[in-house]
């Protein structure tokens, strides 16, 4: 069976993009900081067949990041690699002027030095496996200039530019940058908790995940609205 490493996954669209590919029967090793939600996300997953490592930790940290890759080996490899553990840099945001220079610091190690961390620890197995892949997970504030946004959406941008220098370094490798879009998540209500307005579920972008992995498309930069939307 495919290895996947999702970092992130206690909740949210790591969480949902977990269990779809359990369903498809993936062997999952899942990360996230909390132990307890991990382990709530992790235990129905097994229902499906699929052997699941749930490791908590933090991403950031070499030897979690080297735990996680071993987990892989172990269940056989590793076909997809997940990076979708993210930090905002200060909750809720603020303008640059007020953003805190340690909040920033986060956001970089978490969203790009980690993500680049884990890469490099899991490089060796990507090669080796039939289809190796690569998917980090973006934001449209990697793009485009919101207010406030300016600390998280520097460490995406940053995440698009590493996953597009890899994409050219790793030419047997798809490596992907998506943007999900928007979507009803602990994050965003962490980012904007005056904003209660309706947003669309992880699990329902889910399917432009799969479709990434069934169709295989270039490696590049994606968005999950524009990949539903061609889908249907």
């Amino acid at each position: 069976m495919p290895v996947a490493i999702i970092t992130g996954a206690s909740k949210g669209l790591g969480k949902a993009l977990a269990l779809a590919l359990a369903e498809r029967g993936w062997d999952l090793v899942l990360d996230a900081r909390d132990p307890v939600p991990l382990a709530e996300a992790a235990g129905p997953l097994s229902a499906h067949g699929t052997r699941v490592t749930a490791l908590p930790g933090d991403v950031t940290d070499a030897a979690h990041r080297a735990e996680l890759v071993a987990a892989a080996w172990r269940l056989g490899g590793v076909d997809l690699l997940v990076h979708n553990a993210s930090a905002l840099g200060a909750e809720p945001l603020v303008p640059l002027e007020e953003l805190p220079l340690d909040g920033l610091r986060r956001a970089l190690e978490v969203n790009l030095v980690a993500a680049l961390g884990l890469v490099q620890e899991a490089l060796p197995l990507l090669r080796a496996a039939p289809a190796g892949a690569v998917l980090a997970v973006s934001s449209d504030a990697a793009a485009e200039a919101y207010p406030a946004w300016g600390g998280y959406g520097a460490s995406k941008a940053a995440l698009d530019q590493l996953t597009a220098v890899l994409a050219v370094e790793e030419p047997g490798l798809r490596v992907w940058s998506v943007d999900p879009g928007d979507m009803a998540t602990d994050l965003y209500a962490a980012a904007v908790p005056d904003d209660d307005g309706p947003r669309p579920a992880p699990a329902s972008v889910v399917p432009a995940f799969l479709r990434l992995l069934d169709e295989r498309p270039a490696s590049g930069r994606y968005a999950a609205p524009a990949l539903l939307e061609e889908r249907r």
